[in-house]
């Protein structure tokens, strides 16, 4: 569906959307959708965006990549001007890390 939506309306956030989306495709290559995340954190129109650095956090996290996701993690707290959204990235970020601890 997000193929024919960036036919349509062709934007970096509908583009960030079907990354996320595809992301959860069973088989999905998680390093290509992040190195697709990668390209759009290089648009301006992304940078103060809170939810490209969290979905990156989130496919890092999937990855193993626990120190990145962190980081990634905090980039999209301190970005975010929603104090509930806030609170669930900083608590998603603490169990990412806590995951690591228990391995």
């Amino acid at each position: 569906m997000y193929d024919a939506l960036l036919t349509r309306w062709p934007s970096t956030v509908v583009e960030l959307n079907r990354l996320a989306a595809a992301s959860f495709v069973p088989g999905v290559d998680l390093v290509e959708v992040l190195a697709g995340l990668d390209r759009l954190a290089t648009d301006p129109s992304l940078a103060t965006y809170t939810y490209l650095p969290s979905t990156r956090a989130d496919v890092l996290a999937r990855l193993g990549r626990v120190s990145e996701a962190a980081s990634a993690y905090d980039e999209a707290a301190a970005l975010c001007a929603n104090e509930t959204e806030r609170r669930f990235l900083v608590r998603r970020r603490a169990s990412v890390v806590a995951s690591r601890s228990d391995s």
